[in-house]
């Protein structure tokens, strides 16, 4: 498993890429859709929504288990990938490209989120 270098992750297993205009996208990780196997339906916040760090914003849907999606950050969300809730199961085929699943502009960065490098550790 390779994780991004630029990319942030949390410990419920979301990545954060760098913001750009103060807009990040989040997804989850290779490992997180992994371990839920295929996923089948995706749920994602809505457009405007206030997102929190930590705080679930979504659901994801697989063959296995139903998991909740946390932002890994606080602000509103801009966009919602429409191509994931039509075919889910881009988070498993391409979790770090096409897979995903919601831009956000950032408010608020926790300060422990996970380096490539950590998360990799981390996730064992």
């Amino acid at each position: 498993m390779s994780n991004p270098q630029q990319l942030r992750y949390s410990k419920e297993h979301e990545w954060l890429s760098p913001a750009e205009d103060g807009v990040a996208t989040v997804g989850i990780t290779e490992h997180a859709a992994n371990a839920l196997g295929d996923v089948v339906y995706v749920q994602l916040p809505e457009v405007g929504a206030t997102v929190t760090a930590g705080g679930t914003c979504g659901e994801l849907e697989s063959t296995k288990s139903v998991s909740d999606l946390y932002s890994p950050v606080t602000g509103e969300v801009v966009e919602a990938n429409q191509a994931v809730v039509d075919d889910p199961s881009l988070v498993n085929s391409s979790p770090f490209q096409d897979g995903w699943l919601f831009t956000v502009r950032v408010s608020q960065e926790p300060e422990d989120l996970l380096s490539a490098d950590e998360y990799t550790e981390f996730a064992g």
